[in-house]
């Protein structure tokens, strides 16, 4: 039995008890909530891509070595507009919504202003997120979803724009020891201008029911070097001292995406890699809020996820997620997935498998010679060679081949770590299985089981710890075998051998991201 990528899923909004196998640690409290599409087609009418599908957010709750497992959709505009039209009138980035042909030339007028000047979905189906005390929903637009974090249920509706003009938002933040938030976000043609921000939500500061947002605050902000073609971007870095961003050359048009629900295409078609363009690594001072003076890039290349950052001996580490190429999107059409699954290697789709690279930005430049490489840490091959400009072209190590979704002991984010933890993606954009990377010694360690396919692997770690990977691991597995049930998996993080499932009653949908709440958090 293979999984149905297009298939409707059924929510179950109350608890289940589920049954435990092993035994998780009694210093594992909390819940795991996670994030990804449900949803795939309302009445005749379906999305052509996996990502648009509407989010259905699910959660594993921990306390006592018990687990309790619900699910419920995310029931924002987007997924109440859809309903009760019962087709999809709300467009996606890889699905442009057309009216009923058979309402009246109004309806359609205003379909076509709603494209042009497209106001984005409040589909928050990519990750969860917290800013101060609160739990958001979140994908890449502008809106952002407040969630019951115990329940699920959804809440307010929250507006990037209504606070700073920012149309696209990161949802992959990262948080510091105060509890305050930091983010990126792209303003697009606003006063001629296009340009990437940094910003910080605060820790909670603000009275109950005032927005989280409000006291929100634009660090830096970096121009775009093409007013109507802004990067793409999945997330950034962040170290004690500097702010890490990759200026990629996967570029979204914006006049071809005001014009795409009139050219009959979708949005994600306006989205185009650039191979004869450069990637141009930003690194911005945390003490100055302004970008260094020296200038880093490197070829072509598409990053999706970073792994961390960290500083050493006047150097910045980046390591990051790297592709050739685009393709990756590609796989996740519905018709691509569906053809994967009936015919195993019949996809017309090249797969371009990521790797773990490792860039090292040296940060003093003092009277360096050209063709001079500046990188002086004795442990990496990774280079960076000043060129007659002044630029520095950087080269990568490559770390390790066919892995994505990184995850980490958080403790140790924007600090020099020793272990990564990701997911096996060597013959297809689909997990088969957990891989542990030590990067001091290149070793590996592995987790995989037949007809599973494996979520992020979520690290938790053990009070009071004194090493980087004491702790446990939680993944949420789906299992393809006929009759078999996915399950939650807790896996020991120093061996990652099995410590404890739960399987869950019903079927386990594929999702993306998601975070663990400790309790009394």
């Amino acid at each position: 039995m293979e999984y149905d990528y297009g298939s409707n899923k059924k929510e179950h909004p109350e608890p289940c008890n589920l049954d435990v196998t092993g035994s998780i640690p009694d210093w594992l409290e909390g819940t795991l909530i996670r994030n990804g599409p449900g949803i795939f087609s309302v009445g005749e009418t379906s999305y052509s891509h996996w990502f648009d599908g509407m989010a259905l957010m699910h959660s594993f709750t921990i306390q006592n070595g018990h687990v309790s497992y619900r699910s419920r959709y995310l029931r924002g505009d987007t997924y109440k507009a859809n309903m009760e039209a019962k087709r999809i009138v709300v467009s996606e980035m890889g699905t442009m919504a057309y009216p009923d042909p058979r309402k009246n030339i109004f309806s359609k007028v205003i379909t076509f202003l709603n494209h042009a000047v497209p106001d984005f979905t409040d589909n928050c189906g990519n990750n969860i997120i917290r800013y101060g005390n609160d739990y958001y929903a979140t994908s890449e637009t502008n809106y952002i979803r407040k969630i019951n974090p115990v329940t699920l249920e959804t809440l307010d509706k929250v507006d990037y724009l209504k606070f700073q003009p920012l149309n696209l938002v990161s949802s992959h933040p990262h948080y510091d020891k105060e509890g305050n938030t930091y983010n990126m976000g792209t303003t697009i043609a606003d006063k001629a201008k296009t340009k990437y921000s940094i910003i910080k939500i605060p820790a909670a500061t603000q009275p109950d029911g005032e927005p989280v947002l409000k006291n929100m605050e634009v660090i830096c902000s970096m121009p775009c070097r093409s007013l109507l073609t802004p990067s793409y971007y999945h997330s950034f870095g962040m170290t004690e001292n500097y702010f890490i961003f990759i200026e990629q050359p996967y570029k979204l048009d914006i006049l071809k995406m005001a014009t795409a629900y009139l050219r009959g295409v979708n949005w994600a078609s306006c989205l185009k890699f650039h191979p004869e363009d450069n990637t141009l690594i930003h690194l911005i001072d945390r003490k100055t809020n302004k970008e260094v003076a020296t200038k880093y890039y490197t070829g072509a290349t598409v990053v999706y996820h970073h792994v961390n950052a960290f500083e050493e001996d006047g150097h910045v580490v980046v390591d990051v997620i790297a592709y050739d190429d685009n393709s990756l999107y590609d796989m996740f059409y519905l018709d691509e997935l569906k053809k994967k699954t009936e015919n195993p290697g019949s996809s017309n789709k090249a797969y371009s498998s990521p790797s773990y690279k490792r860039f090292v930005l040296p940060v003093a430049d003092k009277d360096s010679e050209v063709g001079a490489d500046l990188v002086k840490l004795k442990y990496t091959t990774a280079s960076a060679v000043k060129e007659k400009d002044g630029k520095l072209l950087c080269q990568a190590e490559v770390m390790c081949k066919g892995v994505e979704l990184p995850r980490m002991n958080y403790d140790y984010n924007g600090k020099k770590h020793r272990f990564v933890y990701v997911t096996g993606v060597e013959m297809s954009a689909v997990a088969t299985k957990i891989i542990k990377i030590d990067v001091e010694t290149k070793k590996t360690q592995e987790w995989t089981a037949d007809n599973c396919w494996p979520s992020e692997a979520v690290f938790i770690g053990r009070p009071n710890a004194t090493e980087e990977d004491d702790g446990v691991l939680l993944i949420s597995v789906i299992n393809t075998a006929p009759g078999e049930r996915g399950f939650l998996l807790v896996l020991d993080a120093q061996t990652l051998k099995e410590i404890a499932r739960a399987p869950v009653t019903g079927e386990l949908h594929m999702d993306m991201h998601g975070q663990f709440i400790p309790k009394d958090c």
